[in-house]
């Protein structure tokens, strides 16, 4: 795992990168794209701007996957959701709590707190349409090509891929019909359901995918989640993360996640997991990770101040 290399290095790798992929398209006649998955953006749109510059981004060569929360207590969500929804094909994104969150404040169902910035956003006069596009982004992304698996927080410790993949169906065509706005009045309340039950049906059993993809963090050694539990706390006890636990069925799979900034992405030894949330917007970093070679990226939050 190689984070922060000096610039010298870093052009020397991405070229080499450059020369692979090349190699690879002569061989199969096409040319797949570079792909770069980067944490939680929470508003910091000069920080991604910089990552970007460091990576040479350039959208006919690279594809951009955003790990979620592309908004709030950053100082610039308005302008990351322009940015992201312009670049079209060359980004992915999947829902995080934060995008959750601001669509449920547009619908008038959610109070942002002191230190929430959506405020602005809300009064865009774009505001209609970047909300639209924002409420029909996936909550799972899966390339068989890439192997990897994407999701804001997590994927339960009793699904397998194929279910993670059908569940987060099933909420994304909730969340893109008539009656979302249901759905976001309930999913903030409702944390009754602690363990993965087949027959959970309605609400209950939407909100406990909502909550296993967009904000788990800990479970017992059973897969019961626990939210809004400190690490101090969950250690007592004896929650763990997610991607620990004991005979997790999507083991094989490779997972990109944000969500978690106390987690270090070089200090997650678990094999095929990668956290990507360092922290930018409390004044740490904004990281992205190379899909095809593992090699991590990052930049500094220049202002940690101004964003805590």
């Amino acid at each position: 795992m190689n984070i922060d290399k000096t610039s010298k290095t870093l052009e020397q790798q991405l070229d080499t990168l450059e020369e692979l992929i090349e190699q690879k398209s002569l061989q199969s006649g096409c040319k797949p794209k570079i792909t770069f998955a980067i944490g939680d953006l929470q508003g910091c749109y000069d920080e991604l701007r910089r990552l970007l510059d460091k990576i040479k981004f350039e959208p006919e060569k690279h594809v951009l996957w955003f790990a979620g929360d592309l908004v709030n207590r950053g100082p610039n969500s308005l302008r990351v959701l322009r940015f992201v929804k312009e670049l079209g094909d060359s980004a992915i994104t999947v829902l995080g709590n934060h995008d959750l969150q601001l669509l449920a404040a547009a619908e008038g169902v959610f109070q942002p707190k002191p230190k929430d910035t959506i405020s602005g956003l809300l009064e865009a006069p774009d505001v209609a349409e970047l909300l639209d596009w924002l409420r029909y982004r996936p909550l799972l992304h899966y390339d068989k090509s890439l192997k990897f698996a994407m999701v804001h927080a997590g994927i339960h410790p009793k699904w397998d891929l194929q279910l993670a993949i059908d569940c987060a169906m099933e909420l994304q065509d909730v969340l893109r019909g008539k009656h979302y706005r249901d759905f976001l009045e309930q999913m903030l309340s409702w944390n009754k359901a602690k363990t993965w039950k087949s027959k959970l049906q309605g609400m209950e059993r939407l909100c406990f995918i909502s909550n296993c993809l967009t904000q788990m963090r800990y479970c017992d050694d059973k897969g019961r989640i626990q939210l809004n539990i400190s690490s101090k706390e969950a250690h007592k006890k004896g929650y763990i993360p997610w991607y620990q636990v004991a005979g997790r069925s999507c083991k094989k799979t490779s997972i990109i996640f944000g969500h978690w900034a106390s987690l270090a992405p070089e200090t997650v030894k678990t094999k095929h997991i990668f956290a990507l949330d360092s922290g930018c917007v409390q004044g740490g970093k904004l990281t992205a990770m190379c899909l095809q070679d593992k090699n991590y990226f990052s930049v500094h939050c220049r202002d940690a101040k101004a964003y805590s």
